[in-house]
């Protein structure tokens, strides 16, 4: 299987809102309208996603291993997305599933810069 989950960092200047953005039902779909992708940084691929089954709370989180851009450019990010990748091999961006937008206030100067991707989604039922 070639599957996996990715990182992409979204340009601040023209992003579009949450009430726009959760509409759009894959990468293709984000990146169609103002919203542009920030290109100079790069693709992440997320490694080690853990899932963690919490029967106390009735919940599962979601968690990956930290992201970090070595010496980034470009222009500034106003939010990253979290895509499923169904061939990491041979896919395209109509091919992305996002699954969660987290807003980030970030502008790539050339400093590494390191994020945290802990606990990105819980998942709960109140059935």
């Amino acid at each position: 299987m070639n599957d996996g989950l990715v990182l992409i960092a979204l340009e601040s200047s023209g992003l579009e809102t949450d009430a726009v953005l959760r509409d759009k039902d894959t990468f293709a779909d984000v990146v169609a309208g103002a919203t542009n992708e920030q290109t100079s940084v790069g693709r992440k691929p997320l490694t080690s996603v853990t899932v963690t089954v919490d029967d106390t709370n009735d919940r599962v989180a979601l968690e990956a291993a930290d992201v970090t851009w070595t010496a980034p450019t470009g222009n500034a990010v106003g939010a990253v997305v979290i895509c499923y990748d169904p061939d990491t091999t041979s896919g395209t961006d109509a091919d992305l599933i996002p699954l969660t937008k987290h807003d980030i206030s970030w502008t790539p100067d050339g400093n590494n810069f390191s994020l945290s991707i802990a606990d990105f989604c819980r998942i709960s039922s109140t059935a």
